[in-house]
Parts: structure tokens; C-alpha cells; sequence
């Protein structure tokens, strides 16, 4: 289906659902606009591919339809330990839902659930990583996208443990340098720059996903925010021209502003693991206004 004809049938699909018909105002300029969706946890289970098409609809039913997808990672419910035919299950309606119901191009950002790992062995969470960029449809787990004086920089934020037990939450050495000289070339290009990445490099909302607060002291995991976001903050303070940095994992939505740059985690498609809103948060994605002169918005939206 041809993608004017399918976001004019869209509109007929949605029924009851609350499409805002428009948005807060804006600077004026005409935008980049991209709808960051999240955390959508694709499982044939509690009517998950359901709430997907529902979201999906919603967006390119929007009066202004966006340019395209990123999709922030935690593409399907993974989970360590389930047979290689469960896992090809998930991944077969999450690529079925896309194709029959999405006509906007999308790029992919690998989240923690998508590696598929038989055990706790390095070797396995490399093949499993492998696994997920295959599904994706992507040669790189880090890679970077160009759009008008906008650089987009999609980093992968999970990383395996050193001990090969579990992941952690940063970028490694390699990705490091080559952060370093995107941004380099971001300067000399005159370009703004947005960060994607699945887990938070920095967050509010992670110090009340549980109960962190223990024996005086707040507890915050490697796995939910990223260990080396003083690293990161460090190098971004070296460039004003990055303006935004988006995020996903925690399944809340929050906002921080920090030195120069805007930090949003911008909830989950999934809400809480598609059983309705997780605490205060519901299920949604993010409406991403890019400006030619470097202002931006983010706004959550629900779909339902």
C-alpha cells in the first residue's frame, strides 16, 4: 500500500481514539517532525500487537504526520532463558504489525530486550546483539542520520558486563571515539545535534522506578541509567549545539535540563508491560519538533 493512501485509510481506523488536532504552538520555521516510539515489548500475548496498531495509527492520523520513526529500543519482551521460537515469534509480529500498518520510514535503536542471550556468556550477548541488528534491519548498533542542518546521533546503550553477566548501561571505547568525532564534524558543519539512546543517559525518573531509597542512600543501577553519564555530560559540555537527547527504558516520563542540554525519557508504547499506565505514566510516544535555528519541542502524546 502506498504510503498517502495508507495514512488517508489510517484515518478511518482509529474510531473512538482522541487524535489532537493540533499541537501546542511553535517557533515558526518549518520543523523535522519525528515520533519516538519506545518500549513497545511486542509479545502474541495481552493483545500487545493490538495496542501497537492502535499506536501507530495514532500517529500517522496526527494533522501533521512526521517525517519518520525511531523506534528507541525494546522492540519485543525478549526475556533471558525462552526458547529461540518464542523469541522468532516476537520478532515476527513486531515486523508484521510495521509492514501492515506503518507507511513512514523508521530507524532502530537496540534495546536490552532484543538481545536474545541462551547464557550469561560474552559470546552470547555479541551473537544475541548481532541477532537483534538483523531483525532490525541494521548493519551498526550505532550509526548516525542527517536530516536538513539536523545531525541525529542513535547510540547503543547496552553493553555486556565485562564477567559476561548481564548488561550495563554506556558505550564502549570504540563508540566513544566515534561519538567524538561526529560531534567534531557536527561543528564544522554547522549542525544541531539530538542523542538517541534506549537507556537514559540522564533521568529523574529512574530514582523512583522501585524502591531505591535504602540504609540513607539513593541506589541507582548501571542498568537504568547510563554509568558513564559523567563522561558523556563532560564531552557535551565541549558542544552547544547539542540541543537534545531522548531515551526510553524506564517507562516514565520526565523532563531535565542540564547545562545546555534538554534530557527526555519519553515513557513506553507498552505503558506497564501493556497492563495500562505504569504509576503515573500511559502508554504513549513522543511528537519531536526539530527547527532549523535549534529550537526544538518534545511532547508526549497518548494514543488511547
Amino acid at each position: 500500500m502506498q504510503r498517502r493512501s495508507l495514512i488517508k485509510n489510517l484515518a478511518l481506523l482509529t474510531g473512538g481514539l482522541t487524535v489532537p488536532a493540533v499541537l501546542k504552538a511553535q517557533p515558526s520555521g518549518k520543523p523535522i517532525r519525528i515520533a519516538h516510539i519506545t518500549d513497545t515489548h511486542i509479545q502474541p500475548h495481552i493483545g500487545a500487537a493490538k495496542g501497537f496498531e492502535r499506536c501507530l495509527h495514532h500517529i500517522q492520523s496526527l494533522e501533521t504526520v512526521p517525517e519518520f520513526l525511531i523506534n528507541g529500543g525494546d522492540a519485543i519482551m525478549g526475556l533471558h532463558g525462552a526458547s529461540e521460537s518464542s523469541i522468532d515469534r516476537q520478532w515476527e509480529l513486531f515486523s508484521k504489525v510495521l509492514k501492515s500498518e506503518n507507511g513512514l520510514p523508521i530507524y532502530h535503536c537496540v534495546g536490552n530486550h532484543d538481545i536474545f542471550k541462551k547464557d550469561n556468556s560474552r559470546e552470547n550477548f555479541e551473537s544475541g546483539k548481532n541477532q537483534a541488528k538483523d531483525q532490525l534491519g541494521i548493519n551498526q548498533s550505532y550509526y548516525e542520520i542527517n536530516k536538513e542542518n539536523w545531525k541525529i546521533l542513535v547510540l547503543d546503550s547496552i553493553q555486556s558486563k565485562i564477567e559476561g553477566k548481564g548488561y550495563q548501561g554506556k558505550i564502549d571505547e570504540w563508540q566513544m571515539e566515534w561519538l567524538k568525532s561526529k560531534l567534531q564534524e557536527s561543528r564544522q558543519q554547522n549542525q544541531f545535534v539530538m542523542i538517541v539512546s534506549h537507556i537514559p543517559i540522564l533521568s529523574a525518573c529512574v530514582f523512583l522506578d522501585g524502591k531505591n531509597f535504602k540504609n540513607g542512600e539513593w541506589r541507582v543501577p548501571e542498568t537504568w541509567m547510563h554509568g558513564d553519564a559523567e563522561e558523556l555530560i563532560e564531552l557535551f559540555d565541549n558542544y552547544p549545539n547539542i540541543k537534545l537527547a531522548i531515551s526510553g527504558h524506564i517507562h516514565l516520563n520526565d523532563r531535565i535540563d542540564y547545562n545546555h542540554v534538554t534530557y527526555f525519557c519519553n515513557g513506553a508504547v507498552s505503558g506497564n508491560w501493556w497492563m495500562g499506565n505504569y504509576k503515573k505514566t500511559a502508554p504513549g510516544y513522543a511528537i519531536i519538533d526539530l527547527y532549523p535555528d535549534g529550537r526544538f519541542s518534545n511532547q508526549y502524546l497518548k494514543y488511547s
